[in-house]
């Protein structure tokens, strides 16, 4: 017998239940998610509009783990007809695309949504919204829950008011939480955040009410990525056969070489002539069996790597500028890899290594890992970058560590890979797959960052060493002077004490000078040697 109680369930029902799949598993770890999920919908606004970003977090004590998180941004702002929508609707936005695309901190439109749902299931208080564009006089506010049923925005209340920015956006949302001290805090997010994101300018008041400046380091907004069409050697056999039947192209080669990246009219000839397929068909007459025999055709064709203007870089010397200016360090190397390939996506890997100054001498580095500008900050053994850092011997670049463990001593270790499409574990976005072509590259950057890292090192132990023996210089030089001084004189035995101290002084200031001038020539030529390693 048929079971009858089987009932469509709305997209805000589904993730009330499995909250977990978006990171809202226990109070902390949701409280930490919020404030991701705000700042990342600021940072991209800001930048959509070309925006240098102003961003002020606050989270302040309610009662006993009830918080209310308050994120504020100087960005574009959001027009009346689509504001609600916006924040009550789980899935709705730009951002969702199933190929191509360029790079973005989101990509699912559920982040912001997610949380005014977690904070109305867990305190049932509506979420205040406020948002002005530059053409409007007043700015919009909203309380508004989400019906759970329909996945629409319920708005219990929506007037205009007056507000001193000339345009951005405000959220306001109760939630039940828990502050933590760990790396995984609030105060931890925000302050890796500000690293990734030189341009940014970012406050932070915690539920102490202690406030914490992150200025920016860079007036230059990162180069923007740019649309891009979905590489075919990335496309999946269920969408490469949807996309045929929605394309607006009246040929199949046509299609081939309008709706792909890289894919010229002498390939589609290429692609077509392998499946036996006319040029000519229209896209929506092919059958299942058609649509296969092309899409194995373009699995074994050549085709050039896509595109890589879809990606938007940190940059080497923004990265090395904002983590000196987090940080006290001695040394900073960061590297910026060319783009590379996997699974039809282009993605590139930067690195940069911090030594000495603040960090531990003795303790395992710190490592922050970051996809598309973003701090990941929980599953750590689980991710591709963890991995490729413990896979490496850090003994030959000045750190210690045993056979698959993470290194020790006063370093930290920044890796960002950048991609259309990041390979995540999970929904809850926090740890990267272990896909061979990226842990091949995190590895190939990491070890090319950690190079230099070895050379100032063994610099340093060198200089380490001079100074010593010049220390034993300066504790013999007065005897060596001594002597030498009774030597030019042919009857020392009758020279006073005071006489010979006397003749014995410019000697000793000419030995140690001689001393510092070796030890200087040492350091230049230990300098000329690492350019020629370079």
């Amino acid at each position: 017998m048929a079971d009858t109680n089987h009932k469509q369930v709305s997209v805000a029902e589904f993730f009330e239940k499995n909250r977990h799949l978006l990171g809202f598993n226990n109070p902390a770890k949701a409280l930490l998610t919020s404030v991701k999920e705000a700042v990342d919908n600021s940072l991209d606004a800001c930048e959509s509009a070309k925006i240098l970003p102003e961003i002020f977090v606050k989270i302040q004590e309610m009662g006993e783990n009830r918080y209310k998180l308050i994120v504020e941004d100087n960005g574009p702002g959001l027009p009346k007809k689509v504001l609600a929508k916006a924040f009550g609707s789980l899935l709705f936005g730009s951002k969702f695309r199933s190929t191509g695309g360029k790079q973005g901190r989101g990509q699912q439109g559920i982040g912001i949504s997610a949380v005014i749902m977690y904070g109305q299931l867990t305190t049932g208080k509506p979420a205040i919204i406020i948002s002005k564009t530059a053409k409007e006089k007043q700015a919009r506010h909203h309380k508004l829950h989400i019906d759970i049923k329909t996945n629409e925005p319920d708005i219990v209340e929506s007037t205009s008011k007056d507000w001193t920015k000339d345009h951005g956006t405000r959220i306001e949302v109760i939630m039940e939480g828990k502050i933590t001290k760990a790396k995984q805090s609030p105060y931890e997010f925000i302050k890796q955040t500000a690293v990734v994101n030189p341009h940014a300018d970012m406050e932070y008041i915690d539920h102490e009410g202690k406030k914490h400046k992150f200025p920016r380091v860079s007036n230059k907004l990162p180069k923007a990525a740019k649309e891009q069409k979905p590489h075919p050697h990335g496309v999946e056999f269920g969408i490469f056969k949807r996309m045929s039947k929605s394309t607006s192209a009246r040929s199949v080669k046509s299609f081939l070489t309008k709706d792909f990246d890289k894919v010229g009219s002498g390939t589609a000839n290429a692609i077509l002539k392998a499946a036996e397929i006319d040029g000519r068909t229209m896209p929506k007459l092919l059958d299942d069996d058609q649509i296969h025999s092309i899409h194995k055709s373009i699995a074994e064709a050549k085709i050039m790597n896509p595109s890589t203007d879809c990606l938007s870089p940190i940059g080497n010397e923004a990265l090395a500028k904002s983590l000196e200016s987090e940080y006290d360090l001695e040394f900073v190397k960061s590297v910026t890899r060319r783009p590379t390939v996997y699974r039809g996506f282009p993605f590139q890997v930067e690195v940069a290594i911090g030594y000495g100054g603040e960090l531990d001498a003795e303790g395992s580095v710190t490592m922050n890992r970051f996809a598309n500008k973003v701090p990941l900050l929980y599953e750590e053994g689980s991710c591709a970058i963890t991995k490729a850092i413990k896979g490496i011997s850090w003994r030959s670049y000045g750190l210690s560590n045993s056979s698959g463990s993470m290194p020790t001593g006063p370093a930290i270790i920044v890796v960002h890979i950048a991609s259309v499409w990041v390979p995540f574990t999970s929904e809850s976005k926090a740890a990267v797959s272990n896909y061979p072509n990226i842990s091949k590259e995190l590895k190939l950057a990491i070890q090319e960052c950690a190079r230099s890292l070895q050379q100032y090192v063994k610099r340093k132990q060198r200089a380490g060493l001079e100074e010593e023996k010049r220390k034993k210089f300066r504790g013999y030089s007065s005897e060596v002077a001594i002597a030498v001084a009774k030597l030019i004189s042919n009857e020392s035995y009758k020279i006073a004490k005071k006489d010979i101290d006397k003749t014995a002084e410019p000697i000793q200031e000419k030995l140690l000078a001689t001393a510092e001038t070796m030890y200087a020539s040492g350091k230049e030529i230990d300098e000329g040697e690492e350019e020629n390693d370079e």
